[in-house]
């Protein structure tokens, strides 16, 4: 192992108060030890949880960041702001990275490093640190992240500078004495919110995938069941008929529902951030079924232009969002354009829920559009005569007629 160089080690003796954002994972673990045991810096651990923990979950967290060796432990809970500031536009937007993941980890990530940064300045820390490797998209997003909002605070990552392996680190904790079950950390999972994200040795191969137990939910619902989903603007505002003012409340409802029937489960592959494609399994069962839910609601209740401009900006929205651009100002501008698309898509939508997979079945809107006096859809036309679409076609075609007939003109086959 590569300790840090002596410019690193002269600024500890000076300056060695740093907060680690601390998940309780194999790689922040090891930092947490590292840190406060080789490179002597009084280490401060701090998690910012964005809805994957429960009570219990983020006290033994604690524990475990105080048995490794932190001066002090902080839980900051931005579950919330999480919600209100990201997830309310990716539902909006539909967001869905390559049209499969619905970026997660990637969304909460710029959230839980604005908390950090913002607690790592309220102690008067001058180092920051974090565990991520140098191989994926995290480290982007915290380091600009920490770069804009706190540019005086140097940042400190030995998992990326050291390149070390994940078995490198089970070894050394279990060498300076830490007990855990390295078994389960063989899996990097990240719960929020918004989902949960999958790593391990299976997601390092093309041709591979995660077994079951890899999941934090297994499938135990057999029985064929209907879930409704009331909206109210573009946000949920039912479950199965019971109104949530708390929206956070709602999604955590509809995943204790869903992820039974292991709903949601994919393996992503896409285009980092450093350039490389990867590959992440992830378990996203309330994500994956309010955005379908919400997709089939906007289709009744907007027009064909609101639904194609609102997809080419909410796939920008997504893209960087992944890209750690949230802190851009172009975001709030895509943001009041989400919303305001919003205005008409109220109503329920009926899904079916089945072991892997549901069925939308369909929506009850006042705002929908094929509730109609102008005609019913390949069946009788109201509003128009025969003689009117006659006419409209042959207009329609002139463009078309144009082209094609200067093509023979010109001696050329015209298809």
């Amino acid at each position: 192992m590569r300790p840090l160089n002596n410019k690193d080690t002269h600024s500890v003796m000076e300056k060695k108060k740093v907060v680690l954002a601390f998940s309780g994972g194999l790689d922040t673990s090891f930092c947490v030890k590292y840190l406060s045991e080789d490179c002597g810096y009084e280490v401060y651990t701090a998690i910012a949880n964005t809805g994957g923990f429960s009570a219990d979950e983020l006290k033994r967290i604690e524990e475990r960041a105080l048995a490794l060796g932190a001066k002090a432990h902080a839980s900051l809970d931005i579950t919330h702001e999480y919600y209100d500031k990201s997830i309310k536009y990716m539902i909006m937007g539909n967001v869905l990275r390559n049209g499969t993941y619905p970026i997660s980890v990637s969304s909460e990530r710029i959230f839980q490093a604005i908390a950090i940064i913002n607690y790592a300045k309220s102690i008067g820390a001058e180092y920051v640190a974090h565990g991520s490797t140098g191989a994926g998209n995290d480290q982007v997003r915290f380091d600009l992240t920490f770069q804009i909002l706190a540019p005086e605070i140097k940042i400190i990552t030995p998992t990326r500078d050291m390149t070390l392996t994940r078995e490198y680190e089970i070894n050394y904790l279990k060498e300076h004495g830490y007990v855990a079950d390295f078994k389960k950390m063989e899996y990097s999972i990240n719960k929020g919110l918004w989902g949960t994200s999958i790593g391990g040795k299976e997601t390092l191969k093309s041709n591979e995938t995660l077994p079951e137990e890899a999941y934090p939910t297994q499938m135990t619902a057999t029985e064929e069941s209907r879930l409704t989903l009331d909206f109210v603007k573009g946000e949920i505002a039912a479950v199965n008929g019971v109104k949530y003012d708390d929206k956070v409340a709602a999604i955590q409802k509809i995943e204790e529902i869903v992820n039974p029937y292991a709903i949601g489960r994919d393996m992503h592959i896409g285009d980092t951030i450093i350039g490389i494609k990867g590959r992440v399994g992830f378990e996203a069962g309330a994500p994956i079924l309010i955005i379908a839910a919400h997709k089939m609601l906007e289709k009744h209740t907007m027009t064909k232009w609101q639904l194609y401009w609102k997809e080419q900006l909410g796939t920008w929205y997504g893209m960087f969002l992944h890209e750690a651009q949230y802190l851009e100002p172009v975001m709030r501008n895509i943001e009041a354009f989400l919303l305001s698309s919003q205005e008409n898509v109220t109503g329920r939508v009926i899904v079916d829920l089945k072991p892997y997979r549901y069925v939308l079945v369909g929506v009850e809107s006042d705002f929908d559009l094929m509730k109609t006096d102008f005609g019913e859809y390949g069946e009788v036309n109201k509003a128009w005569s025969a003689d009117d679409v006659k006419g409209f076609t042959k207009i329609l075609a002139n463009q078309m007629k144009i082209y094609h007939n200067n093509q023979i003109k010109n001696g050329k086959a015209t298809e």
